[in-house]
């Protein structure tokens, strides 16, 4: 599955069980898109990536623990 920016709750999904030892309501987006590119399956263009999209994943990882 080839994961690209706009899927938002799949890479929440994903972070959340590959991060269970980084709190996501304290990561910053530099950090956060970083560990987005190192995704298995991530195959967009990293300069795609913007703060309203870093947003949306980041509120999509703390759901996920929820």
């Amino acid at each position: 599955m080839k994961l690209k920016w706009v899927d938002v709750q799949e890479i929440g999904i994903q972070l959340s069980d590959k991060h269970e030892d980084i709190d996501p309501r304290y990561i910053n987006f530099v950090n956060l898109r970083q560990l987005v590119l190192d995704l298995e399956g991530f195959d967009d263009d990293p300069e795609r990536s913007g703060e309203k999209i870093l947003e949306a994943i980041q509120a999509a990882w703390i759901e996920e623990l929820d």
